[in-house]
């Protein structure tokens, strides 16, 4: 069935130009600074989330990459007992999703200037930068015995109270074949004496009564010693009796009423009674 026709060209609708470009420039032309800046919200919000995807899962799943290689490849019957996998024509591109590095920046608590990290920090965890560092006086390291010593704490002072103290080991400068010394920081040893004593006061009180018991045991000992030098020089004319004693009775009495004969040793008083038959 022939169909009828006008004179006038037939529009072609492919051909008409489109007009929602020009209607989503013209929009984009007319919007206000309030919604450029929520859309600007937007877009930073969806970074960041991204960020956060990619953080939390930096590398990519290689099982599910593996399985859907697997699956893409078709195997081709030789028809002589194996199997070929058929080979691609374009060459493959591997991409390697590369893992964003975040630098944490710390503050110095002396400076209070940001820094990535510090020598105090890596081996102690005290946040002090490198050029703060005091290694004469304020940050300066004590051995394991001069803290024990000075701040009178025990080894479950420093090693089993939490959180335990960081230290680093040394070579002993007095004999490098015997043990390595553990020095720790000063100012973390001496919060720690704080701690387990109340406080400065009680600290000071706790060495003055350790001196004093130090006095008195020196005191005792060399009175000892005295007393034992003293028995030496006056051995000659010290002499243990190691005889047993004897009797010197004197005179025999009796006694008429009880019919009984005593006698009395004249060195020790001892009186012996008896009867004679």
């Amino acid at each position: 069935m022939a169909s009828c026709s006008t004179g006038e060209p037939e529009e072609d609708p492919l051909s008409e130009p489109i007009s929602g470009e020009k209607v989503d420039e013209t929009e984009h032309d007319e919007l206000s600074p309030s919604q450029r800046a929520r859309i600007e919200r937007n877009r930073q919000r969806a970074l960041l989330l991204k960020q956060a995807r990619v953080a939390s899962r930096p590398y990519p799943d290689l099982r599910k990459s593996s399985e859907k290689a697997t699956a893409s490849k078709k195997a081709i019957d030789t028809g002589a007992g194996f199997l070929l996998e058929e080979e691609d024509d374009e060459p493959k591109v591997i991409t390697v999703a590369q893992t964003p590095v975040y630098l944490d920046t710390i503050l110095c608590e002396e400076c209070s200037k940001p820094y990535d990290t510090s020598y105090i920090y890596e081996h102690f965890g005290l946040s002090v930068c490198d050029s703060c560092r005091d290694n004469e006086d304020k940050h300066r390291l004590i051995s394991r015995t001069d803290a024990k010593e000075e701040f009178l704490l025990k080894d479950s002072d420093i090693d089993a109270r939490e959180p335990p103290l960081r230290y680093i080991l040394r070579k002993n400068p007095h004999n490098p074949r015997w043990g390595d010394m553990k020095l720790y920081l000063y100012p973390q040893v001496a919060k720690r004496a704080e701690e387990v004593h109340g406080g400065d006061d009680a600290l000071e009180e706790a060495k003055d009564k350790r001196t004093e018991n130090r006095v008195k045991t020196k005191q005792k000992r060399y009175e000892k010693k005295l007393k034992e030098l003293k028995m030496a020089v006056r051995s000659s004319l010290y002499r243990k009796t190691t005889t047993a004693h004897e009797h010197q009775f004197g005179e025999e009495t009796y006694d008429e009423e009880s019919d009984v004969y005593s006698k009395t040793c004249i060195s020790c008083g001892h009186s012996l009674t008896y009867e004679k038959m």
